[in-house]
């Protein structure tokens, strides 16, 4: 049976699990310039959000002007209200998608949101516990949803291609963003082992890992109170919580003051020029990924992403090596249990040779 596979240059079509934020508007411009379909799922408690679904609205009314550049746009471009924390609404959403334009190529899990607090401030009270919940909801649950309801269609097709965007805290924990890590780590891991389970229907799986600001700055910041042992005064690692905050407080819309009691959250407003700035070599990566018939496994976008990746791997490989005795004790130690077991039954059986063994006939 000859199947239509979609080529890397020909029209794709991409199903964004989240399209509302600076980096989804920006790819989504570029994925319809090239005459690509769009399903934008747009989160219902942030489509509510008039600041954060400011640009979407934007592009909304570009794709239905009357503009040249943007003939055809909206219908090649279809919103899709969907809570990714709902299985059913997934299903639902993937369907919609392959009753308008007939297939998915592109599954691009892109949800993220960032909880700031150390182990300890998270763990103060039932409200700050929450927010862990709430952070494996987001980042992980959500997007193994999309996936499942994206794989049968997939398998169906005999092609497809899962791509995951993550961080670079996939490989790098990050004090202060514990949970953060914790839940995109759980999702690197899942997807892993997914990648081995659908190779043999032909689905690629990708993980694209920018610098932790790209995700940070482009999705909403939640904030634990804070604990006073962990001030940058009292603790060296570096703040995270004071790196973001100075950011936000660059815009006196998003500014904030640490709190010992309130959970604070921010979307982040930077001006458009910077956010252009930001997003680029992200929005490129995925465009120029996205649909390859040889995707990577796993692609870190930006030099100081991979000077960073390769630093902690570089450190990983030189403890490994410092301890590499300890590591393989165990086999030694195994060894050496076999070599006098086995010493111990050839001199039992050269007794039993000797005194006639318990086969030997009676005299």
């Amino acid at each position: 049976m000859n199947r239509i596979v979609a080529t890397h240059n020909s029209p794709r079509t991409w199903f964004l699990t989240s399209s509302l934020t600076p980096l989804a508007v920006r790819l989504i411009r570029q994925l319809l310039t090239h005459g690509d379909y769009v399903v934008a799922c747009l989160p219902p408690h942030e489509i509510e959000h008039d600041d954060r679904s400011a640009e979407f609205r934007e592009l909304v009314n570009e794709c239905k002007s009357n503009r040249k550049d943007r003939e055809g746009w909206k219908d090649r471009i279809r919103s899709i209200r969907c809570d990714g924390r709902v299985m059913g609404q997934c299903s639902a959403a993937v369907a919609e998608a392959k009753h308008v334009f007939g297939r998915i190529d592109i599954l691009l899990c892109c949800t993220s949101e960032a909880v700031v607090g150390t182990v300890e401030e998270l763990s103060t009270t039932p409200a700050t516990q929450n927010l862990v919940r709430d952070q494996f909801e987001t980042i992980f649950f959500s997007q193994v949803n999309f996936i499942k309801a994206s794989l049968p269609t997939f398998r169906a097709q005999h092609t497809g291609h899962i791509i995951i965007l993550t961080s670079i805290g996939g490989h790098i924990g990050t004090p202060g963003m514990p949970i953060y890590t914790a839940a995109t780590w759980a999702l690197e891991g899942f997807c892993d082992s997914l990648a081995y389970e659908v190779a043999p229907f032909n689905i690629k799986v990708t993980i694209v890992q920018p610098h932790k600001e790209i995700q940070s700055l482009t999705n909403k910041i939640v904030f634990s109170p804070s604990l006073p042992y962990y001030d940058s005064e009292n603790n060296p690692a570096p703040s995270i919580r004071d790196m973001l905050t100075n950011v936000l407080n660059l815009n006196p819309e998003t500014s904030l003051e640490s709190s010992e009691t309130e959970i604070i959250q921010r979307f982040p407003k930077l001006p458009p020029s910077s956010m252009d700035r930001l997003v680029g070599e992200t929005v490129y990566a995925l465009t120029a990924i996205g649909g390859h018939e040889n995707p990577p496994a796993r692609h870190i976008v930006g030099f100081e992403g991979a000077e960073a990746v390769k630093e902690k791997l570089k450190t990983v490989t030189e403890e490994l090596e410092d301890f590499v005795e300890a590591s393989v004790a165990v086999d030694i130690f195994e060894s050496e249990l076999k070599n006098e077991a086995t010493q111990r039954r050839v001199k039992a059986e050269g007794k039993l040779e000797g005194t006639g063994g318990p086969s030997a006939t009676p005299a």
